[in-house]
């Protein structure tokens, strides 16, 4: 399989390539945001990975990633990469923070994925996946609308681009994932932290390498598997 995976040279992106890159005969492409050096450190281990800069705040860089992407002959677009959110009540918010997000992250999805099915189209077969966040599930948390917000907006679009692709053999599935421990949740409080994983059902919190292993999942999914959006949060919510 030729995959790309955004944002895949850090956090639950590197854990997703490196999950990849087990099964012999993938060829992984990734993105990251400024620095190159995690993306080497991954490429210097495996001559089957390569990387590709792409800042999702940069118009140039996402249209040079999407002139870039009939060149990899891809099989499977992994949509991870987020640039950030702002932890806030909804109503001490500034009005233009809700479209400039928008901008960071969600259109590059948008626009990345609209060439993938352009290109999946062609050779009427393709795969995408997209991270999400259990907080889509119930009640969302105090002070992350913002975040919530474009996840939703990429969960309906999920939606949309399954069932309007699923007769050129193409799918679209998610992953809602609980609270993870990583460079992107690394502002959360350690004690908050500590009550979550002492009040979870397992006590322990969800790692990036088991969400990787529902990513590959997906990947070696029959087409059959299409439009579903897969809540991993030890039954603390049921859809």
């Amino acid at each position: 399989m030729k995959i790309l995976v955004t944002g895949g040279a850090e956090g639950l992106g590197k854990a997703i390539t490196v999950r990849l890159l087990r099964e012999e005969g993938n060829r992984v492409w990734i993105t990251y945001p400024a620095s190159p050096d995690r993306a080497r450190e991954i490429g210097s281990s495996s001559g089957s990975v390569k990387s590709v800069k792409c800042d999702y705040k940069s118009p140039e860089d996402i249209e040079a990633l999407a002139a870039a992407m009939p060149g990899m002959d891809l099989d499977v677009l992994v949509n991870n990469a987020t640039v950030g959110y702002t932890q806030e009540h909804f109503h001490k918010m500034r009005p233009g923070l809700f479209i400039e997000s928008f901008s960071h992250n969600v259109y590059p999805v948008m626009r990345i994925t609209q060439q993938a099915i352009a290109l999946f189209r062609k050779k009427k077969f393709g795969k995408i996946i997209n991270v999400l966040t259990s907080y889509l599930i119930n009640r969302p948390p105090t002070g992350l609308s913002e975040y919530v917000a474009n996840k939703a907006y990429l969960e309906s679009m999920s939606k949309s681009w399954a069932v309007e692709n699923a007769r050129f053999n193409i799918t679209s599935n998610s992953i809602s994932p609980s609270f993870m421990r990583t460079g992107f949740t690394s502002a959360v409080d350690e004690r908050i932290v500590e009550e979550m994983a002492a009040s979870h059902p397992l006590k322990k919190l969800l790692t990036p390498e088991e969400v990787a292993d529902i990513v590959f999942f997906f990947v070696d999914a029959p087409q059959h598997v299409n439009g579903v959006n897969l809540p991993v949060n030890c039954a603390s919510d049921i859809v």
